[in-house]
Formats: structure tokens, C-alpha cells, sequence
């Protein structure tokens, strides 16, 4: 696989290390498969890491919906931050049950969401590896779909099209197409990589480098740096996800959607002011025409 030059790659290196020392205490995962030896993860095994703030809403339908995937060797790796509603109950409860569902928490208070996932990434232990909100709905074949099409392009990194769905993640019939790949350069004017639809192979990928800075925007910016190392991202142009968009959720709020993504640009990227204008303006005519 291509790769850029080794001071880009040793930068993004440092910065995994940097990420790491910030992860804060956690306490041990508890669930079932830990007293149940008979079952282990292994290279086939999807890890799915979902982080978790006061989602108790949500929960049960999403443990249900990973488990009515049509790709059944999967493992669910809820990380609680520091939820202060019915979550860490509902959590635990599901881990009881479930052998393939582990809970970790998150010690010493709320951490954001960045670091939940760099704990969930931590404990993996499957071969592959995906990343889920806890309000977003797969569709049932989409696990077992897309990893088929990551052997067929014998891929690290690959992602789905998706859905904008309403507050019951109903669909509206917006669907956001994905490219058939996605490099480095085209990433910075096009955020089209949707968290929920990732898939990694962690034969072909080191987990360090899908650790997510504590930044707004955390999983664009992860995207970009794993990118920026040489990797290709490949789209499969099908709808296997819902994203549920609250009236009120962050991602709606335009204002601060542009100062992100500039953000992102000039500290993140270290772009100077031309050229993350010039990105920027076209990033904002494709974020028009996404949600048109």
C-alpha cells in the first residue's frame, strides 16, 4: 500500500501516543463473556464500539438491532461516559444477558466522546472494527454487506452510503451517495465519511492510528489523518444506515458546523489561509447540496 512520506506518519504516530496518555482511568469491562470462557473474539470477529451519554433511550433498540445483524460474530463493546440517567443500568443488565455485549465505564467524570471510542478501541479484540452512535439505526445485512465488499476490494478502510432520518430515525429519503474512493486531498472538501458506516480491517490497519483527538468534529479529523498516511477509503454506494437527526443536535447547528470544519482545517491540518479556503468553499457547496 502507498504511503506518504515518513514525517507524516510519524507525526500521525506521536499523535496516537498523545491521545493514548489522555485516555483517563476506566474500570474493567464487565458482561457475561468475560465469565464465559467458551466464546472469544477472534480475527473474524466485527468489534463494534458504541459510546454512550445518557443514551438510556436508545439502548435497547440498538443492542437489539446488532443482534438481529445478519453477520453474527460480532462483539459489542458499549463504553458508558459517565451517564448520569438509567444507562449504566440498562448496560449492565445487557451484559448479563449477552455474551457478545461488554460494558466499560469511563472513571473521573465525562470524557466526550473521543475518548469513549479510544476505549472501546483499546479493548477490542476483533479482527475488524466499526464504530456506532447509539441513535443511529443499521439496517440488518449492513455488517455482513460490508465486510464483504472490504475482502472484495481487499481493503483497510471502507464506508457506506447513508440516510438522514427525523427524531424516530424514520427516513426521510435523503440519501447521502458515497464515492467508490476517497483520498487524502478530495476528504478535506467533502466530509461524506458518516461515523456509523466505517468498517476497518485491523490485519491491514494498526488500531493506533484510529484513535480520535479530543476535538470537535473528532471522527472528520481521525478520518483525515488515516487518510493523510497513505490509506484510501472505499465507498459502497448503498444505504445501510439511518443517521437520526434531532431538531436541536449539534451537527444542525450551521454556525458552528463552519467554525468546526475551520477548525479542522488550521489546527487540526495545519493548512494555511488560502488553501483552507479554498477547500472550505468546497466543502459548504457539497454540505448545501447533501442536505437540499
Amino acid at each position: 500500500m502507498e504511503r506518504n512520506n515518513q514525517r507524516s506518519e510519524s507525526k500521525a504516530l506521536r499523535a496516537e501516543k498523545s491521545i493514548q496518555d489522555a485516555g483517563g482511568g476506566e474500570k474493567a469491562a464487565v458482561g457475561k463473556r468475560e465469565r464465559d470462557s467458551e466464546r472469544k473474539p477472534g480475527k473474524k470477529t466485527v468489534s463494534i464500539i458504541v459510546p454512550v451519554y445518557n443514551a438510556a433511550a436508545y439502548l435497547l433498540e440498538t443492542a437489539a438491532m446488532v443482534q438481529r445483524q445478519t453477520f453474527p460474530d460480532w462483539e459489542l463493546i458499549f463504553v458508558d461516559d459517565h451517564s448520569t440517567d438509567e444507562s449504566p443500568a440498562i448496560l449492565r443488565q445487557l451484559a448479563e444477558k449477552e455474551d457478545r455485549i461488554v460494558l466499560l465505564e469511563q472513571e473521573e467524570g465525562r470524557k466526550g466522546a473521543a475518548c469513549a471510542r479510544n476505549l472501546g478501541i483499546r479493548h477490542a479484540s476483533g479482527g475488524y472494527l466499526a464504530f456506532l452512535d447509539a441513535d443511529d439505526v443499521w439496517r440488518e445485512d449492513k455488517l455482513e454487506k460490508e465486510l464483504d465488499f472490504l475482502k472484495k476490494k481487499d481493503a483497510a478502510f471502507v464506508f457506506t452510503a447513508y440516510e438522514f432520518g427525523d427524531e424516530n430515525a424514520q427516513g426521510t429519503g435523503k440519501v447521502v451517495h458515497v464515492p467508490e474512493r476517497l483520498l487524502y486531498r478530495e476528504a478535506l472538501s467533502r466530509t461524506v465519511i458518516f461515523t456509523s458506516t466505517v468498517l476497518f480491517d485491523l490485519s491491514k490497519i494498526e488500531k493506533e492510528l484510529l484513535y480520535m483527538p479530543d476535538v470537535k468534529s473528532e471522527d472528520t479529523a481521525a478520518w483525515w489523518r488515516i487518510l493523510r498516511t497513505g490509506y484510501t477509503a472505499f465507498g459502497l454506494d448503498e444505504n445501510l444506515v439511518i443517521y437520526r437527526r434531532p431538531k436541536k443536535s449539534l451537527s444542525s447547528n450551521k454556525a458552528e458546523a463552519v467554525l468546526r470544519i475551520w477548525n479542522l482545517y488550521r489546527k487540526q491540518e495545519g493548512l494555511s489561509v488560502p488553501k483552507s479556503a479554498w477547500y472550505f468553499c468546497f466543502w459548504a457547496l457539497r454540505a448545501t447540496l447533501r442536505r437540499l
